[in-house]
């Protein structure tokens, strides 16, 4: 297994990647191409001296697409950037998968212009992992197309029934339209048109999914368009974020609250580790001819390592095929 990591994509670029890179390719004894600055990469490789394994090696960008950069006008202008020559490392069949952390947009125009969609595929979507109440959940799109049609969001839905069936196993998969109510009626004529494709579909159709459902688990996937899906997203984490912060103010307001924090350290552990998003990797970008993940912005070493993981776990389990199959029925 060849996997390409855009060792420049971001915050915490090159580092982190670097460091997410070598860990899986101790842990799983993956080849990893590292893309980006040779010099930077091999300085940061160097300082971990007999700790780097010998399966990793660099390909050279000269130029980075910052996070904060317009998506296709920076993808057409930086040819050189690490997400453009990850990309074509994959077009070309150098590399089985391609991990980016870095603008996701960027990632998404690079993946889609090198490679194309999937035969019958009309937009690419990007899908989150998460978990719920009971089990592990498919929202999608989350950020990869604002403006879709119905019949995008019916393909999302085969996309993410197919996800869950040949990645997590799911023998029977639920699937919600992320709306305002509940109700058949509810929403604008976009809505409608995409409750009624749904439930004319293949798909096992539920219904209308409420935003207090989102965690329930009665859901194994839930679609919407790419601009709720982010807000979404980012609500999620920074819902986790503050919960974790206001639960250690309270834990430290007296003597007591502190020794029942000690002895509920492990059930504590336990649950930072159920809702932490590195153990999830990373966001498969799904729609498009090659295996694609797209890492948060702030991915811990961690995170990268399970990103890299999952890409491969991608390519072994053949979803695009399956994904290309669902379409086809």
């Amino acid at each position: 297994m060849r996997i390409a990591i855009d060792a420049m994509g971001g915050d915490k670029a090159p580092y982190i990647n670097i460091e997410g890179a070598v860990m899986a390719a101790r842990e799983f004894g993956y080849d990893i191409v590292l893309v980006g600055n040779n010099t930077i990469i091999q300085q940061e490789l160097f300082k971990k001296g007999v700790n780097a394994p010998k399966s990793i090696s660099v390909c050279h960008a000269s130029e980075v697409i910052s996070m904060d950069e317009p998506a296709a006008l920076s993808v057409r202008r930086k040819r050189d950037s690490s997400i453009n020559v990850g990309a074509r490392l994959l077009r070309d069949g150098k590399v089985d998968a391609f991990v980016s952390a870095g603008n996701t947009g960027a990632v998404v125009c690079a993946v889609a212009l090198r490679m194309g969609l999937l035969k019958g595929v009309y937009r690419p979507g990007i899908s989150m992992i998460y978990p719920t109440l009971k089990d592990l959940c498919v929202l999608i799109d989350v950020g990869a197309n604002i403006s879709p049609k119905p019949e995008h969001l019916l393909q999302y839905g085969i996309m993410g029934d197919a996800l869950q069936r040949h990645l997590l196993n799911k023998k029977v998969v639920k699937v919600g339209l992320l709306n305002v109510g509940g109700e058949e009626a509810k929403g604008t004529d976009f809505m409608k048109e995409t409750h009624r494709l749904l439930n004319s579909s293949v798909l096992k159709f539920i219904g209308n999914v409420e935003g207090g459902d989102i965690y329930t688990g009665e859901y194994d996937v839930i679609v919407c368009d790419g601009f709720v899906g982010n807000v979404v997203l980012k609500v999620s984490e920074s819902l986790a974020h503050t919960l974790a912060i206001f639960l250690k103010r309270k834990l430290k307001e007296g003597i007591m609250t502190q020794i029942g924090a000690l002895l509920s350290m492990p059930a504590f552990n336990a649950l930072k580790k159920e809702i932490d998003y590195s153990e999830y990797g990373g966001a498969p970008l799904l729609g498009v001819s090659g295996v694609t993940i797209i890492g948060h912005g702030g991915s811990s070493a961690k995170a990268i390592k399970n990103a890299i993981k999952e890409a491969a776990e991608f390519v072994e389990l053949q979803i695009n095929q399956h994904i290309m199959d669902a379409i086809a029925l």
